[in-house]
């Protein structure tokens, strides 16, 4: 498998549940069937299990290791696990559920091509599963799963699931959620996680992980946009190489070829590509997430925070942005602020001209009289930057439409914004 094969393989998904859904039986779930855990961590699984009287092997134990990390306050805590099939790779952010930690879901979330939303059977949807589709919506998450767990409580009822489905896919309506599937599992027993149920021979669709190694997430990236934020110029010190000069970044939207007539921002000079170098060889093209180095015909000047793109497909430089901000951080965002503001390579300073509404997560409601926005609240926020950003709307293209806000005294992220428009 060649490293394109393999980025392109890999599949982020977030996992979002309130504290007693099951997510992380759940998730455990899912790497002891897939073979994804060690002999030593399940046989301290299981004695622990045995000691805590359990009659059966408690899989949560395998996740819930950061909770004495969490209960230490530990502030942006997202939990990164790596596990893999024959079919692909997986990442998975597992994200607190509960209000407080709305920012650890957008950062969980910020990457993933899906999103998954445990409820149990017997409680149904509640407001915490609709705040969870809500932020996955708003951040543009392509795909959502809906797990109603704990079907075995409700004893495999097909109403319960009907009832759950049917409320939910009412509720996507008013989201941006262009694809959904419902599945009923039990994550204690296994069912629909891995191998298909008899318990519900009503279901006719896909096992969870069946799903997760088949969705399609390659076309969920722009591949009509080209969009190449250059990190840093690479100019080799060796005799050999002198005369190389090569832009390193990570595409972030369209394709790159050779011979590509291309611009470079916000500059405004135009070349063409003469090369595009991935490690020690060099590739016919280049495509999300690849990670390259692109040489150009002309000596043209180039630095970090430029960004090249296709001279009739180019991004509009911005210094007035309209934005939806979720703020990370108990002193409110206020009018007038004056923040760091980081977008793909380019750092620049940012000052708030205004908030327009503050939105309820919950209900959707727009309060247009929020004069502030406190940790963990999301709201349309307008900047005003020193510098031009090279954005696209988050709709189009969740790398370029997103930044981070920085305090400038302390260096510590304080906000994530999805643009809305820049002009």
């Amino acid at each position: 498998m060649g490293a394109t094969d393999g980025q392109m393989d890999l599949l982020r998904f977030a996992t979002a549940g309130s504290v007693d859904d099951g997510k992380s039986t759940l998730i455990g779930r899912l790497l002891f069937d897939s073979k994804s855990i060690f002999a030593d961590q399940l046989e301290a699984v299981e004695k622990t299990s045995t000691d805590k009287g359990h009659g059966y092997v408690d899989l949560s134990l395998l996740t819930d290791g950061l909770r004495s990390e969490r209960e230490q306050g530990i502030t942006i805590d997202v939990a990164y696990r790596y596990f893999a099939t024959p079919n692909r790779k997986f990442i998975i952010a597992d994200t607190p559920g509960h209000v407080q930690y709305t920012r650890n879901m957008v950062t969980g979330a910020s990457t993933a091509d899906l999103g998954l939303v445990l409820v149990d059977a017997r409680h149904g949807l509640t407001e915490q599963s609709r705040r969870h589709a809500v932020l996955l919506s708003l951040l543009r998450v392509p795909h959502l799963v809906l797990c109603i767990n704990k079907m075995d409580l409700v004893e495999w009822s097909q109403e319960t699931y009907e009832r759950i489905h049917s409320e939910f896919t009412q509720f996507a309506t008013k989201l941006n959620i262009p694809d959904l599937e419902v599945i009923p599992i039990s994550a204690l027993n296994g069912d629909n996680v891995v191998d298909r149920s008899e318990n519900t021979p009503w279901y006719h669709g896909p096992t969870l992980m069946h799903h997760l190694e088949h969705v399609h997430v390659a076309s969920d990236r722009d591949l009509v946009d080209t969009r190449f934020p250059v990190q840093y110029v690479v100019r080799p010190k060796s005799d050999e190489h002198h005369d190389y000069r090569g832009y390193a970044g990570q595409v972030a939207g369209g394709v790159l070829k050779k011979g590509d007539e291309v611009i470079v921002l916000p500059s405004g000079m135009t070349s063409k590509i003469s090369g595009i170098d991935l490690f020690d060889r060099e590739v016919d093209e280049a495509f999300p997430p690849m990670s390259v180095t692109v040489r150009l015909e002309d000596d043209v000047d180039v630095s970090r925070g430029d960004m090249i793109a296709r001279v009739k497909n180019a991004p509009k430089p911005s210094q007035d942005i309209d934005a939806m901000v979720c703020w990370m951080t108990n002193e409110p965002l206020r009018p007038r602020q004056k923040l760091a503001i980081k977008h793909t390579t380019r750092t620049g300073r940012a000052m708030v001209k205004d908030i327009q509404y503050r939105l309820d997560v919950n209900s959707l409601h727009r309060d247009q009289e929020a004069g502030e926005l406190g940790l963990n609240e999301i709201g349309r926020v307008q900047l005003r930057t020193t510098v031009p950003l090279l954005c696209d709307p988050y709709s189009k293209n969740r790398t370029t439409g997103s930044f981070i806000l920085i305090d400038e005294a302390t260096g510590v992220t304080v906000g994530a914004g999805m643009i809305n428009s820049g002009s």
